[in-house]
């Protein structure tokens, strides 16, 4: 259920159907001066939930590993399980006190095609408490977190477990229709006859596998890759490569200075079944420069691209899982909050644009709420390519795109770095496709929690041609 479904009382359903309206016209907003950004202040925000307040208890991620050519020691489950059993293990209640598991995944295995349910249950939740897997590409942890939500505003429960996890390097590797056809014939020869003719149409182009993840990073209505998009949007806004490295640059230093000032305190400890640690987001590279970056060659649009591998989020391994809860179960466990889930919004637009889909899915929540992005404390945007997120960096900026794509009557104007991303982000921490989006809301709780702000908003580019944005605040 997306985001702009009414699910509570009538008075909220006027609410969004006014939101809607409101989205389809040109902002009033007034124009301040300074910094040239479009602002217009409230006194409260909107839960876009309704009248049921929607907390976040606590939560936890894996660290993220970066897939090396070869299977990695977690599945996808294991991978959820272990950072969800020190999360419950430090609450007071019993895991069967949840009333529901909801995760994301984008490519589970033949074996775990439900991993919310094989979650549940390896943690002790009880074989009545539901759970399901949601997919929305990119943004499927946070479309877990925002299901939740809506079955707590909706009173259906009162404490759920989400999240999304994601293990690239276990992606399937497909036979191809030519080997699945050769197949069925071969399991329908039942003569030795039939056997040796079947045997004879075999083909050695038979055997070309599909490798699912690749498969999965191309859109099947325009044939572009996700690279192919960033590459796109990237001209479109006059990103050179040289801003692409540095942002690059910056992504790993950023997350090398959070590993070194221990920032990232969501991250639990976990061990495989050879006795081996992993305690760290393992793909940053401490000694990341301009030079080394300038040596890697374009990889989606050779040779003239701009988009490399050292600009681009990292296949990795990983999962985020976060505890959702309602005023009553606060009470029932005397549980206390760390963020408020305000606001949460979903955006189509043009897949080979894909990338820019955190400009249409925040402008929303900006415009319902009557804020500018000076009123947001700190930004989560996933980072899927550096381009990508300079390009919508640069569509807020820029008059034109805001007329005509936004219906602005201005540029909504800029987000300072100092805002955005500044424990790194998916070049440097990599992207498990399923996780992201419950990882940037989970860092995010934790940003506004270590520097005492108040609101944050984290959002993501989504393959098909969507967005996604969720509102926060520290409560």
């Amino acid at each position: 259920m997306a985001g702009k479904n009414s699910i509570s009382d009538s008075e909220t359903e006027k609410q969004n159907m006014t939101s809607k309206k409101a989205t389809k016209k040109k902002t009033t907003a007034k124009k301040v001066t300074s910094k040239k950004t479009t602002t217009v202040k409230s006194r409260t925000s909107k839960n876009r939930y309704g009248r049921r307040a929607i907390y976040i208890v606590d939560g936890a991620r894996t660290p993220q590993l970066k897939a090396r050519g070869k299977q990695g020691p977690f599945s996808a489950a294991d991978l959820a399980v272990n950072c969800s059993r020190p999360l419950l293990a430090r609450q007071d209640f019993d895991p069967s006190a949840i009333d529901e598991v909801i995760m994301g995944c984008v490519m589970p295995s033949a074996d775990e095609a439900n991993v919310a349910r094989i979650l549940g249950l390896r943690l002790n939740c009880g074989v009545d408490v539901p759970a399901y897997t949601v997919q929305r590409n990119c943004a499927s942890g946070m479309q877990a977190l925002d299901n939740a939500a809506q079955s707590i505003a909706m009173r259906r429960s009162e404490l759920i477990l989400a999240g999304g996890v994601e293990s690239m390097s276990r992606a399937p590797v497909l036979l191809n229709g030519h080997m699945v056809n050769w197949l069925g014939d071969w399991m329908r020869a039942k003569t030795i006859t039939d056997k040796v003719k079947t045997m004879g149409k075999l083909r050695p182009r038979f055997f070309a596998p599909i490798i699912g993840l690749l498969r999965g990073l191309s859109d099947p209505v325009n044939g572009l890759s996700m690279g192919q998009t960033a590459e796109i949007i990237a001209d479109k806004f006059n990103i050179s490569r040289d801003m692409m490295d540095s942002y690059a640059v910056q992504s790993h230093q950023r997350l090398s200075a959070a590993q070194e000032n221990n920032h990232l305190t969501e991250i639990e400890t976990i061990y495989d079944t050879k006795g081996n640690f992993y305690d760290h987001d393992d793909g940053v590279r401490h000694d990341s420069d301009m030079q080394g970056l300038a040596k890697l060659k374009p990889v989606f649009d050779r040779p003239f691209g701009k988009v490399t591998a050292g600009n681009s989020a990292q296949i990795t391994d990983g999962a985020s899982v976060l505890l959702l809860a309602s005023e009553k179960a606060l009470k029932d466990h005397n549980l206390t909050p760390i963020a408020q889930l305000l606001d949460c919004e979903w955006a189509g637009l043009d897949p080979a644009q894909m990338g820019l889909g955190p400009v249409h899915a925040v402008t929303p929540i900006l415009q319902r709420n009557q804020y500018g992005l000076s009123d947001i404390d700190y930004f989560e945007i996933n980072e899927a390519f550096a381009g990508q997120v300079l390009a919508c960096l640069a569509a807020w900026q820029n008059e034109k795109y805001c007329k005509e794509e936004l219906n602005l009557d201005t540029p909504l104007g800029e987000i300072s770095m100092d805002k955005l991303n500044i424990d790194g982000g998916g070049v440097s921490i990599g992207h498990p496709v399923g996780a992201s989006g419950a990882r940037i809301v989970l860092h995010l709780m934790h940003i506004l929690q270590r520097t005492n702000s108040k609101r944050g908003i984290a959002s993501l580019c989504i393959g098909g041609g969507q967005g996604g944005a969720m509102m926060i605040e520290r409560v």
